[in-house]
């Protein structure tokens, strides 16, 4: 991850654009307690951005590392003007290895590259941190509510809608619905939330394209689509809890 560890800002950037140092950033981070544990930065055809480009971190408080469901904090930045500084309450879920990315009702910290920014990235942390208990609460709401297969096939119908539109869709509610382990062959909200994620992002589904050759959904593997999908899925299933509470 070369952008990580960049020492100056992109040469297309201004005087007024104040480089932040992820890597010191992080450095500020470890002291108050968080981890890295996954990085990875978006591709670019000009090479001469590689080093600047547009990078995400995950990080968790040390003592939840190995936790098998753990809230998290992400962490975007760059260094050619790609995207301010933003930090993302999140979730971890092992088993499957899903990374979900909570919705904009729980609030995010954004830092332009402008000023004196050390100090406000640490009180971020700590302000995404503070999300965390309504991370959970939220998770625990989700998995007290049972949906009918009619309610599951509503949800999987508009994440089909939003992820390929209303024209045509790869594949079929069915398939996206369908559990990939026997842990998720439950019916409450959370559990269907997440096989939804997961079928989406991953892909690999076998389909049909919009001229009927065979074809299988590719994988969401950008950081903007991944993070855009997450959140949307996080929204539809905040709003279908509140519609069934």
């Amino acid at each position: 991850m070369p952008s990580i560890f960049s020492e100056e800002k992109h040469n297309s950037r201004s005087a007024r654009y104040t480089y932040i140092p992820t890597i010191t950033l992080l450095d500020n981070l470890r002291k108050e307690g968080f981890q890295p544990f996954f990085a990875c930065q978006t591709r670019v055809r000009n090479l001469d951005k590689q080093d600047h480009t547009k990078h995400l971190i995950r990080l968790r408080r040390e003592d939840q590392i190995l936790g098998k469901e753990v809230p998290e904090i992400i962490l975007l930045n760059s260094h050619d003007g790609s995207s301010s500084y933003q930090m993302l309450p999140g979730f971890f879920r092992a088993i499957c290895t899903n990374g979900l990315v909570c919705g904009d009702t729980f609030g995010e910290v954004r830092v332009p590259h402008l000023g004196p920014v050390v100090d406000r990235v640490i009180e971020g942390a700590y302000e995404v941190l503070g999300i965390f208990d309504r991370v959970e609460e939220q998770r625990e709401a989700m998995q007290g509510i049972t949906l009918s297969r009619s309610a599951q096939q509503a949800f999987a119908h508009a994440a089909l809608t939003y992820r390929y539109g209303e024209e045509y869709q790869p594949v079929t509610e069915e398939q996206i619905l369908m559990p990939r382990r026997w842990e998720d062959k439950k019916d409450d909200l959370w559990t269907i939330f997440q096989r939804t994620q997961e079928n989406l992002i991953k892909g690999g589904l076998s389909g049909r394209t919009a001229k009927g050759k065979r074809a299988r959904t590719r994988a969401i593997n950008g950081i903007d689509g991944d993070i855009k999908l997450n959140r949307a899925l996080w929204v539809m299933a905040e709003n279908m809890r509140q519609h069934l509470a």
